[in-house]
């Protein structure tokens, strides 16, 4: 498991009632004090430039200023109001050389200011060509989720108060028709996911985009990762090849080289990044820890953790939407509040919830990694990710929605059980180091919650498709040497989850047992796919990479 950190402890040492984590960093007042008042003011959700007596991370911003770049008025004047001075690294190498008509792929980590290295030389390019509505789309810009399409619009909305070209969103789960309406009308500037902007231009008469100027593709990587390389495969052979391309990736795969090969001008190109000067892989003003919790205790640390920090700003990371519903469903009805976005919710629900949160001050968001990567949420206080993380890209991904900006800070606490701790090794391998907290008094409420979800129909059906869920998130995780189904105490786990005794579940096939399998008339002993508790990893194609999207 390799070298851990001081175990420290999660319940405070004093007299005073135990508080889950907030009492028991030994920090003076005036230490704390000091990083809030260091914490990012901004209430964008953009990135943001703070001011030069900051606290900065190292290789943040550069010396560069937004106001010496040959940008129109309109914008400068924008740039003004949105308190936007310094340029961040990726944004002083990427913008001006976008601005001289080059393709550029960018790689840098999300939080380091891509979303204003494209939109500044797309929206520049619309004021030089002199683009209008009767022109059509002159900019695409795609994205992986129609979470960060919402934030980047968020951002597109300050940067053209003072022009006059039209912008849109284009996403899944929004209504297509008015989408049609407002693109054969002429939109300028569309964000947008892939599978909705393949839609349009495969069958949206009167959408013109002859006229594009510049193709963005931000997070190529998750793109990928997501499955839509087909998409973007067939988007690229609809969209006009004179063009600019302006592409960015938080890692470098060889799918992300593949698709440069396909969509960028070599001849008249560069390729920019950020160098890291850190070890870490996550960020330097996060604070980040783990405890170990048995199974049956999981949901009571999580209850006790949420009630003794009301006043902080938490997001909540589950393996399922089901377990996201169950868990909100749960704790909304027992007078915890809390907030929850899944990929199973309509579109204006996720809409609603995520500036909801955005806005707030405090206040907790259960979710699952739909929100992990790529999304600017301002001031966030607390990472806890309840289930574990698929591998340590995806723990990064996490905790990534803190410590963000040049001085954020922030604090991250991943839950582990006694036989998960080995997770701990692979985190180390990936360069992240964890400090080791200590299981606080929990609150002691077992019987109730029993008792309330084996009364409460509603409860009890979301408790049964969570628990479910759980199990097969769990079949389906990259690390089975450790995460092993079949090694399980099922009790345990269905005592979390509220139930006295826990539904069957066959894990093998992801179907509650309702009947045996019969082969030539007797009863089948095994799956057929040669799961065990010695061989958890089953049979296995070596081109499968499947995960259970349950």
């Amino acid at each position: 498991m390799g070298k851990k950190e001081k175990s420290k402890s999660l319940s405070d040492s004093s007299q005073q009632p135990p508080e889950v984590v907030e009492e028991t960093r030994k920090r003076s007042a005036s230490v704390d004090e000091e990083q809030k008042t260091n914490k990012k003011k901004s209430k964008r959700q953009s990135e943001s430039s703070e001011s030069s007596n900051a606290d900065e991370k190292p290789n943040f911003f550069s010396k560069e200023l937004f106001s010496e770049l040959p940008l129109c008025e309109k914008t400068q004047k924008a740039l003004q109001e949105m308190k936007m001075e310094r340029m961040t690294q990726i944004q002083s190498r990427a913008i001006p050389a976008l601005l001289t008509g080059k393709d550029v792929i960018g790689a840098a980590k999300t939080g380091s200011g891509k979303t204003l290295a494209f939109l500044l030389p797309s929206l520049e390019l619309l004021h030089q060509a002199k683009f209008s509505s009767k022109n059509g789309t002159g900019v695409v810009v795609i994205t992986p989720t129609r979470e960060l399409a919402m934030q980047i619009y968020g951002v597109l909305q300050e940067l053209c108060q003072y022009h006059s070209h039209t912008y849109g969103l284009i996403m899944g789960g929004a209504n297509r028709k008015t989408e049609a309406e407002k693109l054969q009308k002429g939109v300028n500037l569309i964000v947008c996911t892939p599978g909705r902007l393949l839609d349009h231009l495969q069958n949206t008469k009167g959408f013109n985009y002859r006229n594009l100027l510049a193709l963005v593709m931000d997070e190529a990587d998750r793109i990928l990762e997501q499955g839509f390389e087909d998409d973007l495969r067939a988007i690229l052979k609809l969209l006009p090849k004179e063009r600019q391309t302006m592409l960015f990736s938080a890692t470098q795969t060889k799918k992300v080289e593949d698709l440069a090969r396909l969509s960028v001008n070599f001849e008249n190109s560069i390729f920019v990044d950020v160098p890291n000067e850190t070890k870490l892989a996550t960020a330097a003003g996060l604070e980040q820890g783990f405890v170990t919790c048995p199974s049956d205790q999981r949901f009571l640390l999580l209850l006790t953790f949420l009630k003794k920090n009301k006043k902080k700003k938490i997001m909540v990371f589950f393996s399922s939407c089901n377990s996201v519903k169950f868990h909100g469903e749960l704790l909304n009805y027992i007078d915890v509040p809390v907030m929850d976005i899944h990929g199973r919710q309509k579109q204006v629900k996720r809409t609603t919830t995520f500036f909801q949160f955005c806005k707030a001050k405090t206040g907790t968001l259960l979710c699952t990694d739909v929100a992990a990567r790529g999304l600017d949420i301002p001031e966030v206080d607390w990472i806890i990710q309840f289930d574990p993380p698929d591998d340590p890209k995806e723990y990064i991904h996490r905790v990534g929605r803190t410590a963000r900006g040049a001085t954020g800070s922030g604090r991250a606490l991943l839950f582990l059980t006694p036989e998960e701790t080995g997770f701990l090794k692979y985190l180390q391998a990936a360069k992240v180091s964890l400090n080791e907290y200590e299981l606080p008094k929990t609150a002691n409420v077992q019987s109730q919650l029993q008792r309330l979800i084996e009364t409460n129909y509603y409860l009890n059906r979301a408790a049964r498709d969570a628990y479910r869920s759980y199990l097969l998130a769990y079949a389906s995780h990259s690390h089975r040497d450790i995460f092993n189904v079949h090694a399980l105490d099922l009790q345990a786990v269905g005592t979390a989850f509220g139930f006295t005794t826990p539904p069957r579940v066959d894990v093998a096939f992801g179907k509650e047992s309702k009947r045996k399998k019969v082969v030539s008339g007797k009863k089948a002993t095994g799956t057929g796919h040669a799961f065990s508790a010695s061989n958890p990893y089953g049979k296995r194609s070596k081109d499968d990479k499947r995960q259970f999207s349950h």
